[in-house]
């Protein structure tokens, strides 16, 4: 029952990294970027994917909110995680 949650986990997490390349190439050649809350939304949805994009791409990497706030959210998010595994795994 897991394994379906686990693969939208990670097709969410692929969609975020994607989003963080699009707007990088969109800073680069001065077009229409996506909004910082959209960027900040699919962190909370897929931190692991906006931390990737953020390093790959060196996109936001100078932001306050990005630098700060994706460590928080991915903080939060294994500590959930972490939680869940144990409450209906290990238990």
């Amino acid at each position: 029952m897991a394994w379906p949650i686990l693969i939208i986990y990670i097709i969410i997490n692929i969609m975020v990294f994607g989003m963080y390349g699009i707007d990088k190439r969109k800073a680069i050649k001065n077009k229409w970027r996506i909004p910082e809350s959209t960027l900040i939304l699919g962190a909370a949805l897929g931190v692991f994917g906006a931390a990737l994009g953020m390093k790959v791409f060196h996109h936001k990497t100078q932001k306050l909110k990005f630098k700060i706030g994706v460590p928080v959210i991915m903080f939060f998010e294994v500590a959930i995680f972490t939680y869940m595994w144990i409450k209906y795994f290990v238990l």
